[in-house]
């Protein structure tokens, strides 16, 4: 039951039972009568009326109410002293009723006792009531504020929010137990943050060796195209048209798994380090493989900051593009710039849409060329070299040639 609910309970309580003693000490008509002294007053009064003594001189000199059988209020005046609980003696002259005596039991003295009931009853009341609330404010305060706390920091680490630290408050009932839900949230914490330190790791090794393979598989179908151009053997054209069906396979599969992968991790892992610029030439080298490459000038002779496998899959990307859309020999230039160096490659295919350049490098984006040629591709390359040269301090340029053609510039940071 809420703390509140009970105070609400017990001032109820308390006001019922002021009102119930309020009642009984103001309807109280039982009083300590000394009776010895009212009977001899009664016969001092007699006396005196006998005498001829006048009812208003013994009414203020005996403090009473004196009416005489011959008043035509008699019955009136009776049964109001009765009513109102007057002492009432009557009043005899040899043995005959002549009227009635009455003294009030309600002295000065005894209302001065009725209030002063009254008043102890209300201070009775009062602190009985801060008692009472005094108390359920401590047990408020050092029982149910902290197990409230308790129950809504429960509430949150069931939640996932493992963030807010629980405040130890040394002073109530469950300091201890709050110290130790405390660390629990902690070690929660440290798990759930190894877990996830854990499970991206692997989503990076999954994404790297996804990616990595397609360069390798690519090389492979490229040289099945020139093997099968060159050699016209039935027995050899068999052997590598399965080595070509299952290089598509193995790619189809690799592509399944690193956008799969990509979803969730959105990120590949970026090193630079300092190389030499000539790395390039081994790297262009290698795409003998894939078509023709002329070199339009020599790579500048400097150190450059980049992460060597990542920029040879930037050049893998772009070139396999050019020969995969485009089809004809791919043309590198240089161009050295204080703090870059930009190698420059082109095609002379047909060119991108102005209106999709912009949306080259964005994930899963295909060009309308590339869709229409029904040539498999997965909308990564161009977005990934971006990434990757944007690790690097570097980034991609592109470009329609001029005179037909497309350009991608590779802005290489160099070492400062």
């Amino acid at each position: 039951m809420k703390i509140r609910i009970i105070a609400i309970i017990y001032t109820l309580i308390l006001l019922a039972c002021g009102l119930f003693l309020w009642n009984r000490i103001s309807n109280e008509k039982a009083f300590s009568i000394d009776m010895l002294d009212l009977n001899t007053k009664v016969d001092q009064i007699s006396d005196k009326l006998s005498s001829g003594a006048d009812t208003e001189v013994l009414e203020k000199e005996f403090g009473c109410e004196i009416i005489l059988l011959s008043d035509d209020s008699y019955e009136s005046e009776n049964n109001y002293y009765i009513k109102e609980g007057l002492s009432v003696f009557d009043y005899m002259e040899n043995g005959v009723i002549k009227g009635k005596i009455a003294f009030s039991a309600r002295t000065q003295e005894h209302e001065a006792l009725i209030k002063s009931s009254k008043t102890q009853l209300i201070t009775l009341l009062a602190v009985v009531y801060a008692a009472g609330m005094i108390i359920l404010a401590v047990i408020w305060y050092f029982y149910i504020r902290p197990f409230n706390k308790l129950k809504d920091f429960a509430a949150s680490v069931s939640k996932g929010n493992l963030d807010v630290p629980l405040n130890m408050d040394k002073h109530n009932y469950f300091g201890a137990f709050t110290e130790s839900f405390d660390r629990m949230r902690e070690e929660l914490k440290q798990s759930s943050e190894r877990e996830a330190a854990a499970n991206r790791s692997k989503k990076e090794l999954v994404a790297e060796l996804s990616h990595d393979i397609k360069t390798p598989v690519a090389t492979i179908k490229a040289t099945c195209e020139v093997m099968e151009m060159k050699y016209r053997e039935p027995d050899i054209q068999d052997k590598v048209s399965v080595i070509k069906s299952k290089a598509s396979s193995v790619e189809h599969l690799v592509d399944n798994m690193f956008k799969a992968t990509l979803d969730d991790l959105d990120e590949l892992k970026v090193t630079p380090r300092e190389e030499s610029s000539l790395i390039i030439n081994d790297m262009l080298g290698d795409l003998r493989f894939y078509g023709t490459v002329e070199q339009k000038g020599a790579v500048p002779e400097c150190l450059i900051l980049v992460d060597k496998l990542r920029l040879e899959q930037v050049i893998d990307n772009i070139a396999g593009n050019s020969f995969k859309y485009a089809g004809t020999p791919l043309e590198v230039d240089y161009r050295s710039e204080s703090d870059n160096i930009r190698v420059i490659l082109s095609d002379r295919g047909k060119g991108v849409p102005e209106d999709e350049l912009a949306m080259l490098t964005t994930k899963f984006f295909r060009g309308s060329e590339a869709a229409e040629s029904g040539k498999d591709g997965s909308g990564l390359g161009l977005y990934l070299a971006s990434r990757f040269m944007e690790k690097m301090g570097g980034g991609l340029e592109l470009r329609n040639r001029e005179g037909g053609g497309f350009t991608v510039e590779i802005i290489i940071p160099k070492v400062k």
